[in-house]
């Protein structure tokens, strides 16, 4: 269940990986930070961040994507990439829980829900589910799993 989903870093604690896409020049007056209100890092996700799908018994969840924030972004971005990673997942092969590309340097944040389905916002990769947008993780009881 994603309620034993243990986050272990900054970027963990969104559930995503970020990478900036930046012309020659990187600097920032502040420190690249990444956020999210919806919980904090070294803590579990919240259930309703979980998938729902009645015919899997780990899929307790309402599907709601994390909000996530992020500051101090260097100078020269063009467009951001995002991906939520379990490393753990499927035995150890690692699943996709979203892929998110050329998602404009403008763009600073997303709501809880709002990658829970397409947008212009971003243009979706397929995830391991096969979908272009947030899919919320099944954690199978036992260990936490961990988002990268």
């Amino acid at each position: 269940m994603l309620a034993k989903l243990h986050v272990k870093s900054l970027v963990a604690a969104s559930g995503l990986a970020l990478a900036a896409c930046i012309g020659s020049t990187a600097n920032a007056a502040d420190p690249f930070t990444l956020t999210s209100a919806t919980f904090k890092d070294g803590t579990l996700m919240p259930k309703k961040v979980a998938n729902k799908n009645p015919q899997n018994p780990n899929c307790v969840g309402d599907n709601v994507s994390p909000e996530l924030s992020w500051k101090g972004v260097p100078d020269g971005t063009k467009s951001f990439a995002f991906t939520m990673v379990d490393p753990e997942g499927r035995g150890g092969l690692g699943v996709f829980h979203w892929v998110a590309y050329g998602i404009p340097a403008s763009v600073t944040s997303f709501g809880e829900g709002e990658v829970s389905k397409e947008s212009d916002k971003y243009v979706g990769g397929k995830s391991t589910q096969g979908v272009g947008y947030f899919s919320g993780p099944c954690t199978p009881p036992g260990s936490p799993h961990h988002c990268t």
